[in-house]
């Protein structure tokens, strides 16, 4: 598993900023990615109509039981929090439930970013404990089971995130919404 953390960790800092490993440098390299999640993947699910949050793909057998979107984001957001909680050893100030998909209680899509917004900031903070001393501690898996490294845990932050992203992304272009700073098309994908 360390060595597995090594390499994450060089392979972020070769991507970001080549000093990044000063005094608060682990920090930042990690906190970067989760700029860049907050940026992309936040960003995309703001983009989503608010009456596209229940859509999910029904082509026969090709995506029986997969997620709607509300529950993509939802579940990214609760691995944020859940990777963020193993980072920083805090426990998230809300609720997450007991669930991959955060609680049941968000319906709505303002209740689910301003859950997602939450998770980043926790991330954000948990971030800023990572340093050269305590990296390779053994902290719990945010996957329930076991533990793994502190780095570890943080460079699954970003991988998660943009697994769910790719799904994200075919979502929103099945409903005319083009990722980053494309325009949706005409009469799709409008902002609530």
């Amino acid at each position: 598993m360390r060595t597995y953390a090594l390499l994450a960790v060089l392979a972020v800092s070769q991507v970001t900023a080549p000093a990044a490993f000063g005094a608060e440098g682990l920090a930042k390299v990690f906190d970067d990615q989760v700029s860049t999640v907050e940026r992309e993947v936040l960003g995309l699910a703001q983009k989503m109509p608010a009456d596209k949050y229940d859509f999910a793909p029904t082509s026969p057998g090709t995506f029986t039981g997969v997620r709607t979107y509300a529950l993509q984001v939802r579940h990214i957001a609760t691995y944020i929090y859940r990777i963020a909680a193993s980072v920083s050893g805090e426990k998230a100030l809300v609720e997450i439930g007991p669930t991959d998909n955060g609680p049941d209680t968000l319906k709505t899509k303002d209740q689910i970013i301003d859950y997602f917004k939450g998770a980043l900031a926790f991330a954000h903070k948990a971030m800023g404990t990572l340093n050269e001393k305590n990296m390779f501690d053994q902290v719990p898996s945010p996957f329930g089971r076991g533990t793994m490294t502190r780095i570890a845990a943080a460079a699954f932050l970003g991988q998660h995130s943009y697994d769910h992203y790719g799904q994200m992304v075919v979502y929103s272009r099945m409903n005319g919404v083009i990722p980053g700073g494309g325009a949706p098309r005409a009469g799709k994908g409008k902002e609530k």
